[in-house]
């Protein structure tokens, strides 16, 4: 199975309303990184052990370790959780960014220095969550 489909099943997995809001934000990152690179982590590990929750990736940038070590991975993940679904914006320096930046103006929703959480869709401002995926991928 590749990537899209992998998406596409976990997407389909979802109940309503959670999967019309997951579908519109995979939209919504389709819309802003045309040609950006996909990726599906599934939450388990080499061990077939759940680690986290399936995880939607939208780009890439190479995350460097204090060890020297670094690791290809996606800038932008959406990830559905049991209270809601959460956004996040990776590889930033600032960690308050997002929670200065957004944290007032994006509506009922949880930010920290690299997730944005929210119940559904309805309960935030998709333009301000638009801007905070804008500006990770224009910056840094």
């Amino acid at each position: 199975m590749n990537v899209q489909q992998q998406i596409q099943e976990h997407i389909d997995s979802q109940p309503e309303p959670k999967r019309a809001d997951m579908l519109q934000l995979h939209n919504l990152m389709l819309q802003i990184l045309p040609e950006g690179k996909l990726w599906f982590d599934s939450g388990v590990d080499s061990n077939n052990k759940t680690v986290a929750n399936p995880t939607i990736g939208y780009g890439f940038f190479v995350i460097k370790y204090a060890n020297g070590s670094t690791r290809d991975f996606f800038q932008i993940g959406v990830s559905a959780n049991k209270t809601g679904i959460s956004v996040y914006i990776l590889g930033l320096k600032d960690k308050k960014y997002l929670a200065q930046t957004y944290g007032e103006k994006i509506g009922k929703a949880s930010v920290t220095g690299y997730c944005i959480k929210f119940k559904a869709l309805k309960d935030i401002n998709i333009d301000v969550l638009e801007e905070a995926i804008r500006y990770r991928l224009e910056n840094e």
